[in-house]
């Protein structure tokens, strides 16, 4: 083959290669920087203790036994479980209860996580009475405005009621925090006993963004 039909062969296989190869990436999930965020890992949120618990074991049948709510929510939309990480809503300008229904304060009203909001027998992490400490893992570290803290008030059941905002007991808000992958504080919870829900708002320090998550929790 004469030298210049060889280069222009090349030439034309190494198109034929790039196209594929874009088409093939433009096919993939986008999960870029706006979904790579965090939640509530102690007391874990809902979503993140479905996904610890069985991301790795999605399908196996034990779950719907062995924790029934993490199971309707793997039916409902697995991707609430594999998004853990950006149950986010953009410009609410600090206006959560106004803007989030109540009963749907464990999905930060995002339909498509609606399963976190089903009455039933949530798995619990069990805390000590007192001093009780909060951790945000956050995989862009965006660091923080603010979190707003709640609990759900004594005498609520979480299993047998819808959660609204005149359910919870403000118990604080703090202060701004640099960003940084792990973000511990510690709140006040000596007035509690019994299964509770933990209600954490995060408003990003990047932009006006504001996370909502429920973690449930046996004070002790």
């Amino acid at each position: 083959m004469p030298r210049h039909e060889s280069r222009r062969t090349h030439r034309r296989t190494l198109q034929v290669l790039l196209v594929a190869l874009t088409t093939m990436i433009s096919m993939l999930p986008w999960t870029g920087v706006a979904q790579a965020h965090g939640t509530i890992i102690n007391p874990q949120s809902r979503a993140y203790q479905c996904w610890k618990t069985w991301g790795n074991q999605h399908t196996n049948p034990a779950m719907q036994t062995q924790d029934p709510m993490c199971y309707q929510a793997f039916q409902a939309n697995p991707d609430t479980m594999w998004n853990w990480m950006s149950a986010l809503r953009d410009g609410l300008g600090g206006q959560f209860q106004a803007r989030t229904p109540d009963g749907q304060l464990c999905s930060n009203a995002l339909a498509r996580n609606d399963s976190l909001n089903k009455l039933g027998a949530w798995k619990t992490t069990t805390v000590s009475r007192g001093n009780t400490t909060v951790q945000l893992y956050d995989q862009a570290s965006h660091g923080a405005d603010y979190f707003r803290v709640y609990v759900s008030k004594q005498g609520f059941n979480p299993v047998t009621q819808t959660l609204g905002w005149g359910n919870l007991d403000f118990i604080t808000q703090t202060g701004k925090y640099a960003p940084a992958q792990n973000i511990s504080f510690t709140i006040n919870t000596s007035a509690y006993t019994g299964n509770h829900v933990l209600f954490v708002i995060w408003q990003a320090s990047h932009m006006d963004q504001a996370y909502m998550w429920c973690s449930d929790v046996n004070f002790v």
